[in-house]
């Protein structure tokens, strides 16, 4: 699964990459991809001891960003799109990318006016305001760290991303990218199911 979100931001020339981990798969994840040299990269490796969110994993990686604007991207998404264009105009702010999916419930939903201007974001809401879902990709100006130091984590114990987008966005600082091409977020049974078809087709074509 994870060479596909790391081709994604080899795509579009991110070759310096922070790999975070949980302790129980670091080994493996060092196992399959080493030091990146094969890849034409450089990979770094971090261990998140505990699922504290999104952010906290995010925040992890301030002495790597060194100043500058971060990409993140989840290892279980899978994006056909390539991103180059979005993410290379990409100045100041944040900047997400959101896809119409039929089980908006499911994620962070993304309500946008007719210009693609977002005027919410909410957490797995039992009445979406729309269709689109927050996927697994985001971009950060150097701001990011200062802005998760002052989180708060949520009723889970968690520093939840869709707080951190909310925090950009209360500054008019959010931006989105709709996402036209396949997204898989392979979290569930049947989206790795999906992911696998997916992959086996594009292997075939």
């Amino acid at each position: 699964m994870v060479y596909y979100p790391l081709q994604t931001l080899l795509g579009v020339g991110i070759t310096d990459i922070l790999v975070i981990t949980a302790p129980e798969h670091a080994g493996d994840y060092l196992k399959y991809l080493g030091t990146g040299k094969e890849f034409g990269a450089r990979f770094t490796f971090v261990i998140q001891e505990e699922p504290k969110g999104l952010a906290q994993a995010l925040g992890m990686a301030e002495h790597f960003a060194d100043g500058q604007s971060i990409a993140m991207i989840l290892g279980d998404n899978i994006f056909e799109d390539d991103y180059s264009k979005p993410i290379r105009a990409f100045n100041k702010g944040a900047m997400i990318f959101v896809k119409k999916v039929p089980d908006p419930e499911r994620f962070g939903v993304v309500e946008l006016d007719k210009k693609k201007n977002v005027l919410s974001i909410q957490e797995k809401p039992k009445k979406p305001k729309s269709h689109f879902a927050q996927t697994g990709l985001y971009v950060y100006d150097n701001t990011v760290f200062a802005r998760i130091k002052k989180q708060k984590p949520s009723a889970r114990g968690e520093l939840e991303i869709t707080d951190l987008n909310n925090s950009y966005l209360s500054d008019g600082l959010l931006t989105a990218a709709v996402v036209n091409g396949e997204w898989i977020d392979a979290g569930t049974f049947d989206s790795l199911l999906r992911a696998s078809n997916f992959v086996a087709k594009k292997v075939k074509s």
